[in-house]
């Protein structure tokens, strides 16, 4: 390895701006005053208190990292739940809404940076996440199955784009009463 950069285990959360690129060519300033409103009032304090790091942002999208993937599926049902609160009483087509993506994996670690495949699947499944909904891969699944008390929708092998294999996918409930059975298989 090369100086200043090692290998570790993560939960990586990737998140994305359902329409950003439409909310943005209707509204910029507005559309950024209220992602950044999100962000200070409740994402990042959520994000701090579930022990995350942001690693960076992208345009629309986040990248953030945990130690426990238990945090990290219980932070993005927090924020899921939150914006659908906060999204209440705005029109459909000024909605900010995020689809996210959770996966466990070994990642490089530049600086204050991650990459790799670990990422990359983050990336890939958070596409495949309903607006407002959260998927996560089987090792997050294998992870958070006994430790939260939610039934995960089984999506099967999926096949991502760029990536060798097809992944399993899971869709999470994002309200309690969308999941409440016993446990999370």
């Amino acid at each position: 390895m090369r100086e200043g950069i090692e290998r570790r285990l993560a939960a990586i959360l990737s998140a994305d701006v359902v329409g950003y690129s439409r909310l943005m060519s209707e509204d910029e300033i507005g559309t950024l005053s209220a992602l950044k409103a999100h962000r200070a009032k409740f994402i990042d304090p959520e994000i701090a208190r579930h022990s995350g790091r942001l690693v960076k942002l992208m345009g629309d999208g986040a990248l953030v990292e945990f130690a426990s993937v238990v945090d990290a599926v219980e932070c993005a049902r927090v924020i899921q739940r939150a914006m659908a609160e906060r999204n209440r009483d705005i029109s459909e087509e000024q909605r900010i809404e995020f689809r996210i993506g959770v996966n466990v994996g070994d990642v490089i670690v530049d600086g204050d940076d991650i990459y790799g495949d670990g990422v990359n699947v983050a990336a890939r499944i958070e596409a495949l996440a309903d607006p407002g909904g959260i998927c996560i891969s089987r090792t997050a699944r294998d992870q958070v199955r006994d430790k939260l008390d939610i039934t995960l929708g089984d999506m099967g092998e999926v096949e991502v784009k760029n990536m060798a294999r097809p992944i399993r996918i899971f869709r999470v409930p994002v309200n309690d009463m969308e999941g409440s059975a016993v446990s999370a298989t």
